[in-house]
């Protein structure tokens, strides 16, 4: 069974920064496609960034290229997620997602087989 968790969110004032990690067990992390998506109270769950299997390709949400970087250590089957400069409009769930079945890394919700239970990031302003 394939279970990515989600760790590291927390609380952070405006232009604070966090790391995001998402560990899995199970599987074969090293071929799968990792994401990262959120969800903010009363709105739908939203692509963030992606990472291709091997860490060669890395595709954004265009409002979050230049504060987000997804990253990935296959020997530690962990990916991450660094967020910079924090925003009130970041607070959201961040969700870790894996697809075993892409070469690439896609930004369609439903292309994704494994999620996590999520972790929570409140910015304050």
């Amino acid at each position: 069974q394939v279970q990515p968790v989600e760790s590291g969110g927390g609380l952070v004032q405006a232009g604070g920064f966090l790391r995001l990690s998402c560990a899995i067990s199970g599987g074969t992390f090293s071929t799968y496609a990792v994401a990262w998506f959120r969800q903010a109270p009363g709105k739908e769950r939203e692509f963030v960034a992606a990472v291709t299997w091997n860490g060669a390709r890395t595709f954004y949400a265009d409002s979050l290229r230049g504060r987000f970087t997804i990253s990935r250590d296959n020997a530690k089957k962990t990916a991450y997620l660094l967020m910079n400069n924090l925003q009130s409009e970041d607070t959201a769930v961040y969700y870790c997602a894996l697809d075993p079945n892409r070469i690439s890394a896609s930004r369609v919700r439903g292309d994704y087989d494994y999620w996590g239970q999520g972790t929570q990031v409140t910015v304050s302003s």
